[in-house]
């Protein structure tokens, strides 16, 4: 028998899968996209799945295609999560993503290491790399149409993060990563993805480093600008600075990771939310719902961020929100544990929030 509080969770399903589709909406502007886990990618989330299929031509894989979880030992591959990826994604003939080749982040500490625990050598790490990515892109040559190649390689002010890539191989590790993601998978797109690119300094970083790659005959393709926003920056002034900046090389723009915190973060880096009840008032506000003048300022947001990427329709090729629904975003737990976010489209009941039609109705 169902319940009354069934019967209302199948109408909320039921009415966001009657609702205007993202990709029909901007079929003619830009691709839509959505982050995809472990869950998803496995068929094991299927509202998740129904949600995908109707409303993003475009998927980008959260966290299975990393190097820690895809090569977390030198002998060791795990493709089972993104076999099914692409497979999902080849199922409802998407454009599909590969996230990420060469990151500082979620790669083991034996990649730079010999079996002695001793730093490689330049020769030996580039070897190393080559191997992983001749491997990982190849395995999927003609089926994954988009591969961010490097990932957040700057520093706020534009100069070369210092990373052990950097530090054992030098500046041309980005020009050898793409050149080995070029031979590995020869029709795959290939990108540098960041954040915070609509700051002047970071902005003005990466420019060099396309027109670097560019002046060195490697092939780029495009910018992923990460869009972790907040309901009060950045301006979309800066945001629309960079997107031509980017555009002016050449190259497409993409904007990706997009979301919109609707929690307050000065201050709370660091913090730990069970300190005391005031500690969680503060930083976790809407622990049960979002209030409504809050859920219109989010549906605000992201209207005058869909016009301003449809003002620069001939500049985007594709926006991928990261995450599905609310539940699914990687912010309810960051900067601090347990806080709950309410930063995409659709809520966790996987129903349309103000926000989505905000988006359908900025067309």
């Amino acid at each position: 028998m169902k319940t009354a509080f069934s019967i209302l969770l199948l109408w909320s399903f039921t009415h966001a899968l009657s609702a205007q589709s993202l990709q029909e909406t901007y079929a003619n502007d830009f691709l839509i996209g959505a982050a995809i886990n472990y869950r998803q990618a496995e068929g094991k989330d299927q509202e998740a799945i129904a949600l995908i299929s109707k409303h993003f031509n475009t998927i980008t894989p959260e966290n299975m295609l990393k190097w820690g979880p895809v090569h977390p030992e030198p002998d060791e591959y795990n493709f089972s999560a993104a076999d099914k990826y692409v497979a999902l994604g080849e199922k409802h003939d998407m454009f599909i993503i590969g996230h990420t080749l060469v990151w500082h982040q979620q790669t083991p500490d034996w990649v730079f290491e010999d079996s002695d625990g001793q730093a490689l050598d330049r020769a030996a790490l580039l070897s190393r790399m080559q191997d992983h990515i001749s491997k990982v892109a190849g395995r999927y040559s003609g089926k994954i149409n988009g591969w961010d190649v490097v990932n957040e390689a700057l520093n706020e002010d534009g100069s070369l993060r210092q990373t052990k890539w950097l530090d054992i191989i030098g500046e041309d590790y980005l020009e050898k990563a793409f050149t080995y993601a070029q031979q590995a998978a020869p029709e795959a797109e290939l990108y540098y993805n960041d954040y915070n690119l609509w700051k002047t300094e970071k902005r003005e970083g990466a420019v060099r480093l396309i027109k670097k790659l560019q002046s060195a005959g490697v092939r780029i393709d495009g910018i992923g600008m990460q869009g972790h926003y907040s309901l009060e920056g950045p301006s979309l002034e800066e945001i629309e600075a960079s997107i031509k900046a980017f555009s002016s090389l050449g190259i497409k723009v993409m904007i990706t990771e997009l979301d919109v915190d609707v929690l307050p973060r000065k201050g709370s880096e660091g913090a730990d939310l069970n300190q005391n009840f005031e500690t969680q008032k503060k930083y976790n506000p809407y622990a049960e719902e979002l209030p409504e003048k809050v859920q219109q300022s989010l549906a605000e947001r992201y209207a005058n961020l869909f016009a301003l990427f449809y003002k620069h329709k001939d500049k985007i090729g594709r926006i991928t929100l990261w995450g599905v629904a609310d539940h699914h975003s990687w912010l309810n737990n960051w900067p601090m544990r347990g806080r709950t976010n309410y930063p995409l489209l659709f809520d966790r009941n996987y129903q349309p929030k103000p926000a989505f039609d905000a988006v359908v109705e900025v067309k």
